[in-house]
């Protein structure tokens, strides 16, 4: 049998450090485990505070008996390679491990086990958890802002064909595949805007008109969003080009936006689009608040968007360029068909960041009145009969800002999959 070296693992005894290893690794956790669930400590006989580092000391013991280089185990390798590099990472590894074992039992009985979603009024909530009845009963508002209860179903109706629209691009055959670009960029938007403009707002077609005021909760965000996005991007992208161009006038015009809008703070961009904006139109002009805020925040992220593109345009070898004008393509084909594409590419990550600051950025639209899911939240919390319970809102809207995001950014990986080429 060959000598047994515990500082260095190797291959050469494999299932005695496998072994050894994944035991003093799930003894650590075990013991952790029981004392956050059951209240119980195996070494409860030990010194305190040598019974307090014990779990952790075996922690990393077991952690670098695992570390084996090239073990030929799938899962080991990928351990290794992710989380235990080092005696170090192996420490941050248990530290966050412990951390979250120690948060599960008071955040489970909080979440769960201690709260009350039953009854419809405050004196339902008589646990010490949360009062999840607080969000059952401010749902529709959270939702649906002041839009009125018995015409919410139009805004259902919108965003169900606005979803199913959007997914035409799955079922869409080899011969339209072609014009999906023409379909998502204009298309889609206009279809957009007829059904929120008549079907949303009303007054056509024997439909009650509901202000934009009466608008709110999660389907304001949506709205917002959507429109600041699609209205964004292509501002962005032109914005970038003018930067880049030859061009002295369109040059520094494009400069001078995009250092502008960046060193503006949103919500003084937003508080110039409702208050001061309006004075400077004619007394017999009149644009709505929800419009003038989608133009601000969309000039306003525009500027961000340019940046983002304009570092995917220089990260390009100047050999693309005179390749194209080889080709005999004028400025605007060769962007189109050669430059852009490539650009767009290498910047998916930075753009969908920048779209994720975006829906997360909507919130500040309450500051000129536009109660969004924010905004509402902030109404009910003041509410006298719901006095004491705005962390259950914010953990409400927490979560579903985070699906939002995370929805977002998980497309965005598999565009980034989907159009990733080796360089």
């Amino acid at each position: 049998m060959k000598t047994i070296n515990f500082l260095k693992p190797n291959k050469d005894n494999l299932q005695v450090f496998l072994y050894t290893g994944s035991i003093l690794f799930f003894i650590s956790l075990f013991d952790v485990f029981l004392s956050s669930f059951l209240n119980y400590n195996l070494t409860s006989f030990l010194p305190d505070i040598l019974s307090f580092w014990l779990p952790l000391v075996f922690g990393l013991i077991g952690l670098h008996l695992l570390r084996i280089e090239f073990s030929g185990i799938k899962y080991l390798d990928l351990l290794n390679k992710n989380i235990n590099t080092s005696n170090f990472n192996a420490l941050l590894t248990l530290l966050i491990i412990f951390i979250i074992i120690k948060a599960m039992p008071p955040s489970l009985s909080w979440f769960i086990f201690d709260a009350n979603i039953a009854g419809d009024t405050k004196e339902a909530c008589t646990g010490t958890g949360a009062c999840w009845t607080y969000i059952k009963v401010w749902l529709r508002r959270f939702m649906y802002g002041m839009y009125p209860n018995e015409l919410q179903w139009r805004i259902n109706i919108s965003f169900i064909i606005l979803i199913g629209l959007a997914f035409v691009g799955y079922f869409a055959g080899e011969k339209l595949k072609k014009f999906l670009t023409l379909y998502y960029v204009i298309i889609y938007p206009i279809i957009a805007y007829i059904l929120i403009y008549y079907l949303i707002s009303g007054g056509s077609f024997g439909l009650v008109w509901v202000e934009t005021g009466a608008w709110g909760g999660l389907s304001l965000t949506f709205i917002v969003s959507f429109f600041c996005l699609i209205f964004c991007f292509p501002i962005g992208m032109l914005l970038a080009l003018g930067r880049r161009s030859d061009l002295p006038t369109i040059k520094y015009m494009s400069v001078g936006f995009i250092e502008f809008w960046r060193g503006v703070p949103l919500i003084t961009v937003l508080f110039m689009s409702s208050v001061m904006f309006p004075m400077f139109l004619p007394e017999d002009f009149f644009m709505d608040k929800l419009v003038r805020v989608i133009i601000a925040i969309s000039l306003f992220e525009a500027a961000y968007v340019a940046e983002v593109i304009r570092g995917g345009l220089q990260a390009l070898p100047r050999g693309q360029y005179d390749a194209a004008k080889s080709l005999g393509m004028g400025y605007w084909k060769m962007h189109i068909f050669v430059i852009l594409p490539q650009a767009l590419k290498l910047v998916i990550p930075g753009i969908a960041n920048t779209f994720l600051a975006l829906v997360k950025d909507t919130p500040l639209i309450f500051v000129v009145g536009l109660m969004e899911i924010a905004g509402m939240l902030g109404l009910a919390k003041t509410n006298p009969k719901w006095l004491g319970f705005a962390m259950e809102g914010y953990v409400f809207a927490a979560i579903i800002f985070w699906i939002i995001c995370y929805a977002m950014s998980k497309y965005s990986y598999n565009l980034e999959a989907k159009y990733k080429t080796e360089r």
